[in-house]
């Protein structure tokens, strides 16, 4: 009986010091929600159930021999544990140097890169020791190992002051090119989210063999008004154009019977 009350109150603590753990860096991640924080977060965690385990182990004979003797033989045991476990020890390590050289944070939007293919594009939610959780824009959440993103290219959107995205728009050869010009601009401008003033330029990109290129750049704070304000420039250069009597060409198909 004493024996499972001496479980049962180590158990206990190591739930009391974990929640502890938790509820100050859930503090901590309020004023600053950084990776770090949850990294050092994620250790800690791991570190209180080895040490209270270990401690509970010394208290009953049969285990204190084997306690002890696993402690006795510890740098076998560390080798064999660590050439069986070369991954995670290496996402651990990844997770340390992402911890402290900090290339994204908490709610930042990153794309992970490897060779030509990107692994990954979202926002990031969590770092854990052995991962980090990345929700993707389609809703799913990528989990990526750390020595993976430690390895990778990452691009964060959250280290450019501004946003930059080209706007392209194709008119007919028989278009008015000036005020085709001049109404792509005008809403570029006019746009509430739109960083752009009177001095953005609308270029003539090329040609193709059904019209005249034109281009731009639309100009926002962040990635999120960037998505806004193109697609509301997108259906209002169509609607202008109309009205205008601008035709965007495309392609027909007559049919003879």
């Amino acid at each position: 009986m004493d024996i499972l009350i001496k479980i049962i109150l180590f158990i206990l603590v190591e739930l009391l010091l974990n929640r502890i753990v938790n509820l100050i860096f859930r503090i901590m991640t309020r004023k600053h929600n950084s990776v770090h924080l949850r990294f050092i977060k994620s250790i800690l965690n791991v570190t209180i159930v080895v040490v209270v385990f270990y401690s509970m182990a010394q208290q009953f004979d049969v285990t204190k021999d084997i306690s002890k003797t696993l402690l006795q033989s510890s740098s076998l045991f560390i080798a064999i544990a660590t050439f069986a476990a070369q991954q995670a020890l290496s996402n651990v390590i990844s997770g340390i140097s992402l911890s402290v050289s900090k290339p994204y944070n908490v709610d930042e939007k990153i794309r992970v890169v490897q060779g030509s293919s990107v692994i990954a594009e979202g926002i990031v939610k969590d770092i854990t020791i052995r991962h980090t959780v990345i929700q993707q824009f389609n809703g799913e959440s990528c989990i990526v190992p750390n020595s993976v993103m430690d390895s990778a290219v990452i691009t964060n959107t959250n280290y450019i002051g501004n946003i930059g995205n080209f706007m392209e728009i194709e008119i007919s050869y028989d278009a008015d090119i000036e005020k085709a010009m001049k109404c792509m601009k005008e809403i570029c401008v006019a746009h509430e989210l739109t960083l752009n003033t009177e001095e953005n330029k609308v270029f003539i990109k090329g040609y193709t063999q059904n019209g005249i290129i034109l281009k731009t750049t639309v100009w926002t704070k962040n990635l999120d008004d960037s998505f806004l304000a193109c697609s509301d420039i997108r259906a209002g250069l169509v609607e202008s154009f109309k009205k205008n009597g601008i035709q965007i060409p495309y392609q027909t198909v007559i049919v003879h019977t």
